[in-house]
């Protein structure tokens, strides 16, 4: 039955207790025989009392987290209450009562490099309760983990138990998760037992997680996720053993879990294997010292590295410019030399057939049968042109001179041939700065000037393919010290432009066979047998059009050059068509030429450009001799004057007509026959002198037409409305005015 919370001295006393049991003693009771008496009896007594009352929980059986409630709270109900606390706490820590996580087999072996907590062993039993003083509770930590760790640290408690007071009054040790992974360090243990800790962290903080140890597949144990390889269904087939010389860290497969991966691990890949530090490292020293300077001992061989690398490349599909820095890899040539893989020539490839002799080592012929195209390439043996890719390239011609492969990495701008003349060429387009211009990305083709002069045909083929292409037709950003971006030509065609790729000459001037027209004369024709792409022969400088002439930078001063080289031939129809396209340029970008084509006197020549005039007024033509006229067509008369800054002929002739005519109408058939802007009048003169000049025909800056002759009429009318190519049909109305439906008719053809 329940008794009162009061202590029994024998009988019920008034002395309130708050501990949860029943207290019998023979205590000294004051005169009221109510309280007990102060003094050393009942400080005696008080004391067995706690020993008893700590024997109850010591002895207690099954022990379970229950028992926690029986540990005394702080706070007495009494004098004598508080001080049976006091004692009873003072020898809890010292009690084995608390009950342990979970039990761990007692036959399993368990050892630790450097133990931070004492482990079971099988020669000592494990305790069925857990003193506080050697009890410990893991903070952040749940059931599941919790009872794997107990497992290897059997003084943990229960997990749950982080809150309860009782712990905290007891002195219970609170530890971290994170000290509690930390404490696992040198642990030895099976895949399996690893595998079932890290399923139960999952979801928990990875930054609390960062030194958990993983087990490698060749039997070590390494701190912490990272740089360690998990293994996947596609893993490269490369003996565990060369991976750990490699000092690769592969997790045991059956430790693998995606918590590892959370942790910062990767999928072991071939790719993730192959660009490993370690991987890349090995690559790197493959040429000084085969390798040994960064394998464990015993050192392997170049063939050893080779091979592992050839087949993480090979189960990687990796393709020509994936990985750059393969090109480094120490392979045998065809004497049996090692030499950088970058500089190596696949035999019997398209490289090899368009390369001059001696002038690169072929790669051992039995290891390219072995292994085949896709992973020698991939290492950069050439078996076509190389690219070179690199960014943010400073355009400084002193950083950027042509180095030795031996001191270059494989990316490096200075393995292109005269790349620092290029870059001074770039650089004299823009104005002298502090800071130079950066070349955002630059893609170029390497070991141009390798290719046998006889083999062009097919080397340009080559280099029309993707992806070195691109390095022909694509354009250079180029970043300004002010902010602002300019396009240049690319490092690849301005190098092709300037070297006699195109039937022994270089293509800079050539003109593409079947090319405009109108650039005939001015360029010589291109030979290009076996080679039509006409975008690449537009970037190597083989003219195609003027249109596309003018649309490059640059093009327009070619143009002119060439115009006013006397000794290249130009029709005056060819020139006219020329100045027509000409004039539709930005005069700022445009650099005034000091000479000019022109007709003089129906000849044409080369003259000086101060001299000549642009033709803007047919009337005017009597005018002309020996003058220099520039022809075009009357729409963009203004536009050329203004691009050349020079005379319009109607600006220096005045024209005065110095003769009387009569007024007349201009025939209706005519008007409908010209359109709107046809004149409603004209003057005929019999004979018409202006400026002293007889002429048939001139129409005043007024407007007012005047004429001698019928075709002179014909023409007026024609200029004046705008349709200078019916003056001819005007003519013909104008001598015979019932040919006006046979002329309506004719014009369905226009």
């Amino acid at each position: 039955p329940r008794t009162n919370p009061v202590v029994h001295a024998p009988t019920p006393s008034d002395e309130p207790l708050g501990v949860p049991a029943l207290l019998i003693a023979s205590l000294p009771l004051d005169t009221t025989r109510r309280h007990a008496a102060p003094g050393p009896l009942t400080d005696f007594v008080v004391e067995r009392a706690a020993d008893a009352y700590v024997e109850l929980l010591a002895a207690w059986r099954p022990v379970t987290t229950g028992i926690i409630d029986l540990v005394p709270g702080p706070l007495a109900k009494g004098e004598l209450d508080g001080t049976l606390r006091q004692a009873i706490l003072h020898r809890l820590p010292r009690t084995a009562f608390l009950p342990p996580a979970v039990e761990p087999p007692a036959t399993e072996n368990l050892t630790t490099e450097a133990p931070t907590t004492e482990l079971p062993t099988d020669e000592r039993e494990l305790p069925e309760a857990l003193r506080p003083r050697d009890a410990e509770v893991i903070e952040g930590a749940g059931t599941d983990t919790v009872r794997v760790l107990a497992e290897v640290l059997p003084t943990l408690l229960p997990a749950g138990l982080e809150r309860r007071v009782e712990l905290r009054t007891l002195g219970v040790a609170r530890v971290p998760l994170t000290d509690a992974v930390d404490r696992l360090a040198g642990l030895e243990k099976d895949p399996a037992w690893w595998r079932r800790l890290y399923d139960s962290l999952a979801g928990v903080d990875p930054d609390r997680l960062s030194g958990l140890p993983v087990p490698l597949a060749d039997g070590r144990t390494t701190i912490g996720p990272r740089q360690v390889l998990l293994p996947t269904p596609d893993s490269a087939q490369v003996e565990p053993e060369i991976l750990a010389r490699l000092g690769l860290k592969v997790a045991h497969p059956d430790a693998a879990h995606p918590l590892l991966e959370k942790l910062g691990a990767l999928p072991a890949t071939p790719r993730a294997v192959l660009t490993t530090p370690q991987v890349r490292a090995a690559v790197a020293a493959s040429i000084d010292d085969e390798g040994g300077a960064v394998w464990d001992e015993p050192a392997p061989d170049a063939e050893e590295l080779a091979d592992t690398v050839l087949a993480l490349v090979r189960d990687a599909d990796l393709q020509p410019g994936d990985e750059p820095w393969l090109g480094a890899l120490a392979l045998p040539d065809e004497e049996g030399e090692l030499a950088p893989a970058g500089e190596l020539v696949l035999p019997g490839s398209p490289f090899a057939q368009v390369m001059r002799e001696d002038e690169l080592a072929f790669v051992d012929s039995e290891l390219a049968d072995r292994w085949g195209e896709q992973p020698l390439a991939a290492c950069g043996v050439l078996a076509t042109f190389a690219l070179v890719r690199a960014t943010d390239v400073v355009l400084d011609p002193d950083e950027l001179e042509p180095r030795d492969s031996d001191f270059a990495e494989p990316d490096d701008p200075g393995l292109l041939d005269s790349v620092d003349v290029w870059s001074e060429d770039v650089l004299d387009r823009f104005p002298d700065t502090p800071v130079p211009p950066v070349a955002t990305e630059l893609v170029a083709v390497r070991d141009l000037d390798l290719v046998d002069d006889d083999r062009w045909p097919q080397a340009l083929a080559l280099l029309a393919q993707p992806p070195l292409r691109d390095a022909i037709t694509q354009q250079v950003r180029i970043l300004l010290p002010d902010g602002t971006h300019e396009l240049v030509r690319p490092y690849t065609a301005w190098w092709l432009r300037g070297h006699p790729v195109l039937d022994g000459r270089r293509p800079a001037g050539l003109l593409a066979a079947g090319g405009d027209p109108l650039l005939r004369g001015l360029y010589d024709e291109a030979d290009a047998t076996g080679f039509d792409d006409e975008q690449v022969l537009r970037a190597l400088g083989v003219r195609t059009s003027v249109a596309a002439l003018l649309d490059e930078p640059g093009g327009a001063a070619e143009l002119l050059d060439r115009l006013a080289d006397p000794d290249r031939e130009v029709t005056g129809s060819q020139l006219h068509a020329l100045y027509s396209a000409l004039a539709d340029l930005d005069p700022d970008q445009v650099t005034l030429p000091d000479d000019l084509r022109a007709v003089v006197n129906g000849e044409v020549t080369v003259v000086d450009a101060t001299e000549a005039m642009v033709v803007d007024s047919p009337d005017l033509l009597p005018f002309t001799t020996d003058i220099p006229l520039l022809p075009v067509r009357p729409s963009r008369a203004a536009e050329l004057a203004e691009l050349f800054q020079v005379r319009r002929l109607s600006e220096s002739v005045t024209g005065s007509v110095d003769s009387e005519g009569t007024e007349h109408d201009v025939p209706d058939s005519v008007r409908v026959l010209l359109g709107p802007r046809t004149p409603t009048t004209y003057v005929e003169h019999d004979e018409l002198i202006v400026d002293g000049v007889e002429i048939d025909w001139r129409r005043t800056r007024d407007g007012v037409l005047h004429a001698s002759t019928l075709e002179g009429v014909a023409a007026g009318l024609a200029w004046a409305a705008a349709q200078w190519p019916r003056r001819f049909e005007v003519a013909a109305l104008l001598e015979d005015p019932s040919r006006t439906e046979e002329l309506a008719r004719d014009r369905w053809f226009d």
